[in-house]
């Protein structure tokens, strides 16, 4: 048991690590997929996208405007790692919650 504990501790230490330092490094570049769907068209001022893509028919996401939106806290292109760090925990509880409710258990455990 205590093993597992230390495993899992250091598993969220590197995780949390990784994403509070290693985010600063993330390009803000359109990734492949971004890249990919704006072929034939150009970016004019204000994002506008002109010519002939598929992006022309994205519309903004629902949470464009929430507190975590584009990797950063309230749009903060400085909080990036903090926004990684968030992320980290928020997606721990929820596994780690998930996990323990469907875990197998012992019949004096029920």
């Amino acid at each position: 048991m205590r093993n597992r504990t230390l495993f899992f501790v250091g598993f969220a230490l590197v995780a949390l690590i990784l994403a509070g330092g290693v985010s600063y490094f993330a390009s803000s570049s359109p990734d492949g997929l971004d890249a990919t769907t704006q072929q034939g068209c150009t970016v004019g001022p204000d994002d506008e996208l002109t010519g002939t893509c598929i992006a022309q028919n994205a519309q903004d996401h629902a949470l464009k405007s929430g507190p975590l939106a584009d990797y950063t806290v309230n749009g903060n292109d400085g909080l990036t790692g903090v926004a990684g760090v968030i992320g980290v925990i928020a997606t721990l509880a929820v596994a780690g919650g998930l996990f323990w409710l469907l875990r197998k258990r012992t019949p004096t455990e029920s």
